[in-house]
């Protein structure tokens, strides 16, 4: 168990390193991310150029850093689209019950018929390339779990004696949901978005990968990848360093998401007290 707790600490002082140097990352960086030099391409890492450069000269230290900028802001923003939808349309479903229950679950059927993956596929090339594109397709299809969770939650915390006295002192539901459900389902919607964040930046990489992420000269960690996997074998610092990076940032969600999971278990049953009522 204390190892555990470790790895949750560690994870979390490594996400909030990574993100505080790729936001601080201009003010110290000696080379802009687009700025090119083809005197000075494919070199390895060097004191000049710490990750080496790419094939066009640029720094791939600073593109790294860039497109950890936009990684972690696409995992954040498409599990915020992802909590909007999921815990609308869940809390709503697990609330009303009977028709309006089973309407919505329907939608969340027909979204779930499809892979996540190639349904983000599919609209990215409707809705475009681009940052914007790439947070509207991930986002559209990260909520379904979340709201499965969400409508569970709700369906048991319903029936609750203090849901009932709410309801007999004349409690509105919007204020029942809001005041009194929401807090108690913070739990676990917490726990959820720990694990959506490091899918939405793997689906992210692997969108770029394939050339459906975002457009030169802004590049994410899979457009890196996809770049050094063509030149893995002469130039192996072009592969090594973005992909290294990313597989360290999943690594430490996961260990978060796992930390997360041990201290707010949303089976224990103790959480869920009249508490959360006032």
């Amino acid at each position: 168990m204390k190892r555990k707790s470790h790895l949750w600490t560690v994870s979390a002082l490594f996400l909030i390193g990574l993100a505080a140097v790729a936001l601080l990352s201009p003010f110290f960086l000696n080379f802009s991310f687009e700025e090119q030099d083809i005197a000075s391409r494919l070199q390895s890492p060097s004191t000049t150029h710490w990750m080496g450069t790419d094939s066009l000269g640029r720094d791939l230290m600073s593109r790294i850093l860039q497109g950890a900028q936009l990684s972690l802001a696409t995992g954040v923003l498409t599990a915020l689209v992802a909590l909007f939808f999921g815990t609308s349309i869940g809390g709503i479903a697990g609330w009303k019950g009977g028709a309006t229950d089973r309407a919505l679950m329907r939608i969340v059927d027909v979204f779930s018929i499809f892979p996540s993956v190639l349904l983000a596929i599919l609209l990215t090339v409707f809705v475009g390339r681009g940052f914007t594109g790439i947070l509207l397709a991930l986002g559209l299809t990260g909520w379904m779990q979340l709201a499965r969770l969400v409508r569970a939650q709700v369906m048991q915390m319903r029936e609750l004696p203090w849901i009932e006295s709410a309801r007999a002192l004349g409690a509105s539901e919007p204020r029942i949901l809001l005041r009194h459900l929401l807090p108690n389902l913070w739990t676990p919607i917490l726990i959820s978005l720990a694990f959506q964040i490091p899918t939405s930046i793997l689906s992210e990489s692997f969108l770029s990968f394939i050339g459906l992420g975002l457009e030169p000269p802004l590049a994410s960690w899979g457009t890196l990848a996809a770049e050094g996997f063509r030149a893995m074998k002469s130039y192996p610092h072009l592969i090594l360093f973005p992909g290294g990076i990313l597989f360290m940032t999943l690594l430490a969600f996961q260990f978060l998401a796992e930390g997360l999971r041990v201290k707010l278990d949303p089976r224990d049953a103790s959480r869920l007290q009249l508490g959360g009522s006032g």
